[in-house]
C-alpha cells in the first residue's frame, strides 16, 4: 500500500483541475472535483494499486478484472461520460445521454490535468487528444458530447491552452 504516493497523487491532480475549471470559467464547480476519491470505498483500492504512472484502477482491473473503485467514481462524478448512460425504454438497451456542457467543460479539465500528472515532463498540448483518441470508436459516449470534447482536445492540441480556455469560457451552448 502507498498511501502517501496514492495521497500527493490525487490531491495534486484534484488541485490541477481545480485551476483548470477556473481558467475554464467553472471554479465553484472546480472545488467539489473529485471528492468521492478521498472515501474509502475508492481510496483504499488506490493506494492498494498505485504505481504514480497511470490510474490505480487499471491495477485493479488486472487483478480482478473490473475496478471497485472505478464503478463507486463514475457513479458519483458527472464529469465522466460513463455517469451519463441511461436505460431506453424504446430500444430496451443501455444508452448515452448528452452531458450538459458544465460537465463536459470539467471532463476537458480533467483530461488535461490527468495528462500532466502522469505523463510529467512527457506532456505536451496533444497528450490528452493522442490518450483519447486510443479508445474512439469502442467508447459508449452521446455523439453530441464526443464531437466537443473531441473538438476541445483538438484546439488544445492545435492552439494550446490559453485560446482553448478562452473559448471555453465564452461556450454557452453545444
Amino acid at each position: 500500500m502507498n498511501i502517501i504516493g496514492h495521497f500527493k497523487t490525487i490531491t495534486t491532480h484534484r488541485h490541477a483541475v481545480i485551476r483548470n475549471c477556473f481558467k475554464a470559467g467553472i471554479g465553484f464547480q472546480g472545488l467539489f472535483h473529485d471528492l468521492s476519491k478521498y472515501m474509502p470505498s475508492e481510496f483504499f483500492y488506490g493506494c492498494k494499486f498505485y504505481q504514480g504512472t497511470r490510474s490505480p484502477n487499471e491495477g485493479e482491473r488486472e487483478d480482478h478484472g473490473f475496478s471497485y473503485a472505478w464503478m463507486h467514481h463514475k457513479g458519483r462524478n458527472k464529469h465522466h461520460f460513463e455517469y451519463w448512460t441511461d436505460y431506453n425504454p424504446t430500444t430496451r438497451k443501455m444508452e448515452p445521454v448528452k452531458m450538459p456542457l458544465r460537465y463536459v467543460k470539467e471532463m476537458f479539465c480533467d483530461r488535461v490535468a490527468a495528462s500532466k500528472i502522469y505523463m510529467k515532463e512527457n506532456y505536451t498540448d496533444a497528450s490528452p487528444l493522442e490518450y483519447y483518441s486510443r479508445a474512439k470508436g469502442i467508447r459508449v459516449i452521446h455523439p453530441e458530447t464526443a464531437a466537443l470534447i473531441e473538438k476541445l482536445l483538438t484546439m488544445l492540441a492545435q492552439k494550446g491552452e490559453d485560446r482553448t480556455f478562452a473559448y471555453i469560457r465564452r461556450l454557452k451552448k453545444y
